[in-house]
């Protein structure tokens, strides 16, 4: 990403891509990848340096807008503050309720508590469901499940409860982040755990 300076001020942010005019001097496009840096410079084109310092993880934060400053010779993009997401349910108010917008009470924005427990539902479904027919098959003809898929199958919903539990106590949104960060021991893990494999 370009920024054009003039009189000390950033005026654009040119596409990299097309011929540029400033002032009554014509450029082509080949400046953006034929010039020098310090050749862009000279003619006040430089490359935007973005400091990602305050940025945070989308999935559990909002970040805001860069804003853009010319200073010491280089052009930086800086986020400010994230705000981060709520890790709780935002529920319809009473005052929600008499403007029409949902009933008091009811979920209006669901939390990443919420989330991430419909996530880990959702994968134990999945791991579950190559074996369901055994206990179809079971319930239909009386062949009994072998003993193995059986425990497997109770090993996953007890990890299931096990994870949405973690979830649960987490305590802000950068607890619940740590539960999904992998560690560097070989093999990896992570607070949150795996589920079992058949």
């Amino acid at each position: 990403m370009f920024a054009l300076v003039e009189s000390g001020s950033i005026t654009s942010f040119p596409s990299g891509n097309k011929a540029i005019q400033i002032g009554d001097n014509k450029y082509p496009a080949a400046i953006y990848t034929l010039w020098t840096e310090s050749e862009r410079n000279a003619i006040g084109v430089y490359t935007v340096e973005i400091d990602k310092t305050n940025k945070k993880d989308e999935e559990y934060y909002i970040n805001t807008d860069q804003s853009y400053a010319f200073g010491s010779g280089k052009v930086t993009a800086t986020y400010d503050t994230a705000t981060a997401r709520p890790i709780a349910d935002v529920l319809f108010t009473q005052e929600d309720e008499d403007n029409g917008l949902g009933t008091k009470d009811d979920v209006k924005v669901e939390g990443l508590k919420t989330i991430k427990k419909k996530m880990i539902d959702e994968q134990c479904a999945s791991l579950l469901q190559s074996s369901d027919w055994r206990v179809i098959r079971e319930q239909e003809t009386g062949d009994a499940m072998d003993s193995g898929w059986k425990t497997w199958r109770g090993n996953v919903r007890t990890k299931c409860n096990s994870m949405q539990t973690a979830i649960g106590k987490a305590a802000n949104v950068d607890a619940l982040a740590a539960l999904y960060v992998y560690n560097s021991d070989n093999p990896r893990t992570r607070p949150l755990g795996e589920f079992p494999i058949k």
